[in-house]
């Protein structure tokens, strides 16, 4: 089995999903296809709620109440998932990460100015966020985040962009190790209750294009298939 570069495998793994399930699949995906056995691909999924903490989360901006957090081996700092938030993981061949990372970010703001948010790209913050205003005592807040790993010169883990989530679950941490900015999600930009699943075919487009690639739906069921294969056939 050969990659084709110029497309990009698209795979829904639907809601509540574990994040040591889906952490497990990024790794065996990105082993295939750092071995050239699998094609680009992404992953898209709301996640049970979860933090996860990456390489340069510091302590103070961890959960004061003991609340559970997986270390993870992505970069970034700790962050929150789950219901109502939109996760993408590209396990796809890197040769530029910065500007993979502008890539990933770029294709966010497109899909907020689809749903007619306003969001950029903020230097040495990372993410996307939607802008505040000092004279009103507004923040800048976040309504996207980054966080990857390229090894071996593919990518793994992705972004996460809020669609309806309570933004509650954010009180408990120091989002991405920012102290001075708040988070929002495209419906609190709004005012109108905007969906993951709205929103997945919008995001789907909008990372295929700032991929470069060409999408196609591929099923959970037969991307589980190609791996098995691709194993056998290393036997």
């Amino acid at each position: 089995m050969h990659s084709d570069p110029t497309r990009l495998a698209i795979v829904r793994l639907g809601v509540d999903v574990p994040y040591e399930q889906a952490w497990a699949l990024q790794k065996r995906l990105h082993a295939k296809r750092a071995e050239g056995l699998l094609g680009d691909t992404v992953l898209i999924l709301e996640h049970a709620p979860v933090y996860t903490a990456g390489r340069r989360t510091a302590p103070h901006e961890r959960p004061a109440d003991g609340t559970p957090v997986v270390d993870v081996d992505r970069g970034g700092r700790i962050t929150w998932h789950g219901p109502g938030q939109l996760v993408a993981y590209p396990i796809v061949a890197v040769d530029d990460v910065p500007a993979y990372v502008r890539r990933l970010e770029e294709a966010m703001v497109h899909i907020c100015a689809d749903f007619g948010v306003t969001a950029r790209r903020i230097v040495a913050r990372g993410g996307v966020w939607a802008t505040g205003d000092p004279a009103l005592g507004l923040p800048d807040r976040s309504l996207g985040a980054v966080g990857i790993r390229v090894l071996r010169g593919v990518a793994m883990h992705g972004l996460a962009l809020n669609c309806a989530n309570d933004p509650r679950w954010f009180n408990r941490i120091v989002p991405c190790g920012i102290p001075d900015a708040g988070v929002s999600s495209l419906s609190a930009e709004t005012g109108r209750r905007i969906v993951v699943e709205e929103v997945m075919p919008i995001a789907e487009k909008r990372l295929a294009e700032s991929l470069e690639r060409e999408p196609y739906e591929l099923h959970e069921e037969d991307l589980l298939a190609q791996v098995t294969e691709s194993a056998h056939n290393r036997r």
